[in-house]
């Protein structure tokens, strides 16, 4: 049996060829326990905390596409933490581990009347996210 959603393992070079860039990280929040002391998404699988990474995507072809900015999914305990610029006031290069791909149709493009405008998107998850360097010394 396929199960409903599939996570695809990608290599991080796949998905952001040309690199990425660290833009901010915060828990995603659970709509369903808003108010609650702790509303964070608990992965369903591990039980673990859920952190939304927004980066940018280096590739010039990402802007075509409306997706410079991505957003990348961190199952971890702990909130992940930038590591210093290389640049100072320019944001690190980051890489992720345990990069995984979860195709779906967004269907928000579909109105009540009219051409529904459906395409096939993608969710980014990974079980980290590490300075460059260290996915270049570990290899």
């Amino acid at each position: 049996m396929v199960p409903g959603s599939i996570k695809i393992p990608v290599p991080f070079d796949y998905a952001f060829p040309a690199g990425a860039l660290f833009l901010g990280v915060g828990p995603q929040v659970d709509f369903d326990r808003r108010g609650e002391a702790d509303d964070q998404v608990r992965d369903k699988e591990t039980g673990e905390r859920v952190w939304v990474v927004r980066v940018l995507d280096l590739d010039p072809e990402a802007g075509k596409y409306g997706r410079s900015e991505v957003k990348v999914k961190v199952i971890a305990p702990q909130q992940p933490v930038p590591p210093a610029p290389g640049v100072p006031a320019y944001p690190p290069a980051v890489q992720f581990e345990g990069l995984t791909l979860t195709p779906y149709v967004d269907s928000q493009r579909c109105k009540s009347s009219g051409q529904c405008r459906a395409r096939m998107a993608y969710s980014l998850r990974a079980t980290a996210m590490v300075p460059v360097e260290a996915l270049a010394t570990a290899a």
